[in-house]
């Protein structure tokens, strides 16, 4: 019973990683137009370097989690998943009357 639990949790934690890595990414591309915006209406003000500096701060984030999801990334084997069809040719089933 443990495996089945142990890929389920794998499962919520890659999917809990894309949306993670999803908030990371609109973070920093708000925040990379709000640095855009502040650098052309006050040059070198604090609220530029603020804005760089969460830039920053959600683009290490953004690539920490997508390291981490190529770290998880499952290696494919080239073998069918154990659900799929066999390679031999099966015999038809019918019934005779």
């Amino acid at each position: 019973m443990a495996p089945t639990t142990e890929r389920i949790q794998f499962l919520r934690a890659v999917r809990q990683l894309h949306r993670v890595r999803s908030f990371y990414t609109a973070g920093a591309l708000l925040w990379a137009a709000s640095s855009a915006w502040t650098g052309w209406q006050a040059p070198a003000s604090r609220q530029m370097w603020v804005s760089l500096t969460l830039l920053t701060v959600f683009t290490a984030l953004h690539i920490t989690a997508s390291l981490s999801l190529r770290r998880l990334a499952v290696p494919t084997t080239g073998r069918p998943a154990h659900h799929a069809a066999s390679r031999k040719a099966t015999s038809p089933r019918h019934a005779h009357a």
